[in-house]
């Protein structure tokens, strides 16, 4: 007896879906070249100056384990500042620097560290070994890119409309490589390239067969820019946001792996906003009393 026609239809289907992979294809447009997607990616991060938020932090290395809520503000090119507090609102740790001095005050060991922003320094806190600006970028969002010339770069799409993600490699000076994966904001997958919004999803950064770190974001959402701050006295004059008006996706998830040092971390965003406004010194510290001051550079 002959099948029938509705099964015969979904039998069609199916052998469709089996040759052409359904959803397995990259976007209609897509970019002709690395450069001109790495210039979509700073495009889209154009208006973001910063980033102010509160989260969680997850630190798992060879001294154990340490969690904590944190208050972060990064902004342009290299101010950053953490606060690292206990579920019980007790102060941890902070983090400051402003491109030109580093402070880290730990409560714990009743120290407090000073010196140059170096890689080191900021990773006393952040367990991620980068440059300060490098930081300020990927909190919110954007990949920090390794000095290159443009026409060595390559890229190329792998997987599916629903996870596929362009590969951009990028060669640097003295063996270093990174790669990035970036995917076209799902809005945005059936338009030109040249109107596309990319998402960061990876960051790796390697020199020959040695990884420095890999950087994963993910669940990310649209945030924008910050209210002018307010005096509550109404004394002073309103702080406005340290740029522009502004509307952009931020990771609420960054996990960073350093293989080389065992250190995995993660931090996760429960609220941020871009472009925050910037009180007096907010990237400086204070010496609090009773504490000792130690001076470390890195080696």
């Amino acid at each position: 007896m002959d099948a029938p026609r509705s099964v015969l239809r979904f039998s069609s289907v199916l052998a469709f879906v089996a040759l052409t992979g359904c959803g397995a294809h990259p976007p209609p447009s897509q970019f002709p070249t690395a450069d001109a997607a790495l210039q979509r990616m700073k495009d889209t991060y154009a208006c973001a100056r910063g980033v102010q938020g509160e989260g969680k932090i997850d630190h798992m290395g060879d001294t154990g384990r340490i969690r904590g809520n944190v208050m972060l503000m990064a902004v342009d090119p290299a101010n950053v500042r953490f606060d690292v507090y206990s579920p019980f609102g007790v102060m941890l740790a902070t983090l400051t620097s402003d491109g030109r001095e580093f402070a880290f005050f730990d409560m714990r060991d009743k120290q407090f560290l000073v010196g140059p922003p170096d890689p080191c320094n900021i990773a006393r806190l952040t367990q991620v070994r980068m440059p300060a600006h490098a930081l300020v970028q990927l909190m919110r969002g954007e990949a920090p890119l390794l000095v290159h010339q443009p026409a060595a770069s390559t890229i190329q799409w792998s997987g599916s409309q629903s996870s596929g993600y362009y590969v951009v490699t990028i060669p640097s000076s003295n063996e270093a490589t990174e790669i990035l994966h970036l995917t076209p904001v799902p809005q945005d997958f059936d338009l030109p390239y040249a109107k596309q919004r990319l998402r960061v999803l990876q960051v790796i950064v390697k020199q020959r067969d040695y990884v420095h770190y890999q950087a994963d974001l993910s669940d990310h959402v649209v945030a924008t820019t910050m209210p002018p701050r307010q005096d509550p006295d109404g004394l002073d004059p309103d702080i406005p946001p340290s740029g522009p008006p502004c509307r952009a996706e931020v990771p609420r998830r960054i996990h960073f792996v350093m293989p080389n040092t065992g250190d995995d971390m993660q931090f996760r965003y429960e609220d941020a906003g871009l472009n925050p406004p910037l009180v007096d010194r907010v990237f400086e510290q204070n010496v609090p009393g009773g504490v000792q001051v130690r001076e470390v550079r890195c080696q």
